[in-house]
């Protein structure tokens, strides 16, 4: 019986190899996993952003119809919140959303990139013009891929 007692106590335990060697295991593959995961929700953040101002352009696209016109630069997207004084102004939004980084959404009416309607954009993740892959401007002028 002594026997016993002293080959389970040896095997109660793991030596300090095996935990180092699950700890090296969980490094790798938490270098591999967590930038994928970072930029899966860029991504999102970046087809939501787009959604939003589909979303948006709808609300502009009834204002035009009611008023035959577009909101102008000065108006803005508040037009779509509260009456800048048109007599066929109905409520278009609630609320004006912010996009997924929490900054205002852009708009110029007429657009730069859309003459003869509006432009409607969000910065992207840095909140600045321009911007590459995760920091891009997201508009209405490309669909959301």
């Amino acid at each position: 019986m002594t026997m016993q007692k002293k080959m389970s106590k040896a095997q109660a335990g793991f030596t300090l190899i095996e935990i180092m060697v699950v700890v090296i295991i969980i490094g790798l593959l938490s270098t591999m996993v967590v930038p994928n995961l970072f930029q899966k929700q860029v991504r999102a953040y970046q087809i939501k952003a787009g959604n939003d101002i589909s979303s948006m352009s709808s609300e502009l696209e009834l204002y035009r119809l009611d008023n035959f016109s577009y909101p102008t630069t000065s108006e803005g997207l508040r037009a779509l919140v509260t009456n800048p004084g048109k007599s066929n102004w109905s409520g278009y939004l609630s609320k004006l959303p912010k996009d997924p980084w929490g900054n205002d959404f852009q708009y110029q009416a007429p657009g730069t990139r859309n003459p003869d309607s509006y432009d409607l954009w969000s910065f992207g993740s840095d909140g600045l013009a321009g911007g590459e892959k995760g920091a891009k401007d997201v508009g209405n002028w490309e669909e959301a891929k």
